[in-house]
């Protein structure tokens, strides 16, 4: 069994579709795949829990109406948009909400090109999770654009007492869903062994 899964990836690898180029897909890394369980967790069971939709890990390919083929790191379709599921692995279609985590090889693309062809195919959310920084950027879609909504930063307690009374106020210590009104996601679970 093992040996047939390992002659499949080497017949099929990983790839994924940009301006009509294919481009190889590094697989995760473990940190990646711990971030994106993180994620799946608590959205997942939210979703569940409320019957409002469905999260995907990197494994679902994603086909925009462009043409583009992603494989995003963590992706949500609501309920409402169920239609364009293909439960055999495949999204025909934008996701409501998209998560890349950066590596130090995809880093540039998450944060440029990939975040452009996200915008242009109506991805209503774009979080981008950097695991070095400890922080979730946030973007939301109005009226076609994606605007900037926050950084969200996990600062251990060092860094924190360093900051000023009024850097301390302003620091956010959870992460709202916004296409879930309801949902926040604490920091320090999201960058669980971050946290001291």
């Amino acid at each position: 069994m093992a040996t047939a899964v390992i002659n499949e990836r080497l017949l099929y690898p990983s790839y994924e579709i940009i301006g009509g180029k294919k481009i190889m897909a590094p697989a995760a890394n473990s940190t990646h795949n711990a971030l994106g369980g993180r994620l799946y967790m608590f959205i997942g069971t939210y979703l569940d829990a409320k019957d409002l939709g469905y999260c995907f890990t990197d494994s679902a390919d994603v086909h925009f109406p462009d043409g583009s083929l992603f494989k995003p790191d963590f992706s949500v379709v609501l309920k409402e948009r169920e239609q364009i599921i293909d439960w055999r692995g495949h999204i025909y279609g934008a996701p409501d909400m998209v998560v890349e985590i950066l590596s130090r090889s995809t880093k540039k693309k998450d944060v440029t090109v990939k975040k452009d062809i996200y915008e242009a195919n109506g991805v209503r959310e774009y979080w981008i999770v950097d695991p070095w920084a400890k922080s979730v950027t946030v973007y939301l879609l109005r009226d076609g654009k994606y605007f900037f909504d926050e950084e969200y930063i996990l600062f251990d307690r060092e860094e924190f007492e360093e900051l000023t009374d009024e850097e301390k106020a302003e620091v956010k210590h959870e992460v709202p869903v916004s296409i879930l009104d309801g949902l926040t996601i604490p920091l320090k679970e999201i960058f669980k062994w971050g946290y001291n």
